[in-house]
């Protein structure tokens, strides 16, 4: 019991970043899921790593403070960036449905509260029942408690002024609209080959409504090439999650001064 009241300090920075994680992480930081539940699960692994990890022993003063901010940063932008990447699903989800006319009938997310594509919602939890099949949830959380590795727990500082930090952030920022559009690139451009023959015919037989055709033809095509495009589609999404927890990593290695 001595040993733990020792290790309290250390237990509550472990606590916060944990906690910060399973606020953003996917799957982990769903809105659906009661905050009660997030604090139980982040309360119990923490009290597994402080026991797992090389916790030094630490006194509670200004520095301390100082601590619990650098460990509420570090989970947010770990976690932030790994949702990011992910998200490039629901940008994908955006383009198909401007093409296929479902952008009309935008849906509430659940997770964001935000109105998000039709498509996009029904691909993004493709995505994350694709995540749990691999357990990639498991890898999530070791990504967690392997984040000590690179930032350790008495770091006071993060190096936010370095370039390299902020370069990474961007990049990755780009990264996730390369995937989207590649990801969505596929039933686009079929669609969009579909308005060039709506554009021939248009031409050929002016009396026909091109505008009154076009929306219901989108959507007969787009559907048939939707079943065609899952098979390749969770292809791309394991290669998705590698990505994610590479980003993960590589931005810890640079928070933690690599």
């Amino acid at each position: 019991m001595t040993d733990f009241v020792n290790l309290l300090p250390a237990f509550l920075l472990v606590f916060v970043r944990v906690l910060a994680f399973f606020s953003v992480l996917p799957i982990y930081g769903h809105r659906s899921i009661p905050a009660m539940h997030k604090i139980g699960l982040a309360l119990m692994l923490a009290w597994i790593m402080i026991f797992t990890l090389d916790a030094p022993l630490l006194l509670v003063d200004s520095t301390y403070f100082l601590l619990i901010i650098k460990e509420l940063l570090v989970g947010l932008m770990v976690a932030l960036i790994a949702t990011v990447l992910l998200y490039a699903i629901q940008v994908a989800g955006g383009f198909i449905d401007i093409k296929m006319g479902f952008m009309i009938a935008n849906v509430v997310d659940p997770q964001t509260g935000a109105q998000s594509p039709l498509m996009g919602g029904y691909l993004y939890t493709f995505a994350l029942l694709f995540l749990l099949a691999v357990n990639g949830h498991h890898m999530l959380l070791d990504g967690i408690f392997y984040s000590y590795q690179f930032i350790p727990m008495e770091q006071v500082f993060l190096p936010f002024g370095q370039g390299n930090v902020i370069q990474y952030v961007i990049k990755t920022f780009n990264l996730m609209f390369i995937i989207a559009f590649q990801m969505a690139f596929p039933v686009v451009g079929s669609l969009f080959l579909v308005t060039v023959a709506l554009g021939m015919i248009s031409r050929a037989v002016p009396q026909m409504n091109v505008f009154v055709v076009g929306m219901p033809l989108n959507i007969l095509v787009g559907l048939p090439l939707m079943i065609i495009f899952m098979g390749v589609y969770l292809m791309v999404v394991q290669k998705l999650f590698d990505e994610m927890i590479l980003a993960m990593r590589t931005l810890m290695q640079l928070l933690g001064g690599a």
